[in-house]
């Protein structure tokens, strides 16, 4: 079912029924990782220039400016999963419901988020992600550490998300909780999934629409799993 699920939804991201929500998903996975990289350009460089090394070491402020670049685009990898989580916030429910059309036409359509929690739930999510992959960037001195610490807190931190993302347009969240909860096996390995694509360069700016997508078909296969053994 995983592997099902991962495929169909790489496949669909990549369709032409998708296209357009690619272009603009990946604009402003681009924009707002340029908007973080700047910002934070900005602060070193105000630090250095607070020391005062600009003038009186030249030669150790271009260092510290040469490092720094070096390193934000070290940074902008740990960044990536915080950068998803709000991006998907503005295109969860486009996504979802374009699958649910394409792909469960005899079912029922999910109720979209309202703005306002949209992006509520986007923010938390990113601070939470961001949070995350800040104790795994602190333990860069430890190689090999902080690279499992990177995979499995993002591995268990995406999928719950992405699923409750979901999972959220058809129950309300402490129904969501618990299906998570009955079926933490499977959202953990497919958190194992979405946490490898990200570590992927390039493919892993399409990561809040696949992990969307794949979610949704991970939810409805579980919700058809749990109707047939109410049944039985």
């Amino acid at each position: 079912m995983i592997v099902r699920a991962a495929l169909t939804g790489l496949r669909q991201i990549f369709s032409k029924d998708f296209r357009s929500l690619m272009w603009r998903c990946l604009g402003l996975t681009i924009v707002l990782l340029v908007i973080a990289k700047l910002g934070l350009t900005f602060l070193i460089d105000w630090w250095i220039q607070q020391l005062s090394l600009a003038n009186e070491h030249s030669w150790l402020a271009s260092a510290l400016s040469i490092t720094a670049s070096l390193g934000l685009l070290f940074f902008s990898f740990y960044l990536l999963p915080s950068i998803s989580m709000l991006v998907s916030s503005f295109f969860v429910d486009e996504v979802a419901e374009k699958i649910e059309r394409l792909n469960y036409a005899d079912e029922p359509v999910g109720v979209p988020m309202t703005v306002g929690r949209s992006l509520k739930e986007g923010l938390r999510f990113g601070l939470l992600a961001l949070g995350v992959n800040l104790v795994a960037l602190m333990l860069l001195l430890l190689p090999g550490i902080n690279i499992l610490v990177f995979f499995f807190a993002n591995a268990l931190l995406l999928g719950r998300e992405y699923f409750a993302l979901a999972a959220g347009r058809f129950k309300d969240s402490g129904a969501t909780q618990t299906m998570r909860r009955d079926h933490s096996m499977t959202v953990n390995l497919c958190g194992l999934v979405l946490a490898g694509f990200v570590m992927v360069p390039l493919l892993n700016l399409f990561t809040p629409l696949f992990a969307t997508a794949m979610m949704v078909h991970v939810h409805k296969a579980l919700h058809h799993r749990d109707l047939r053994n109410n049944q039985a």
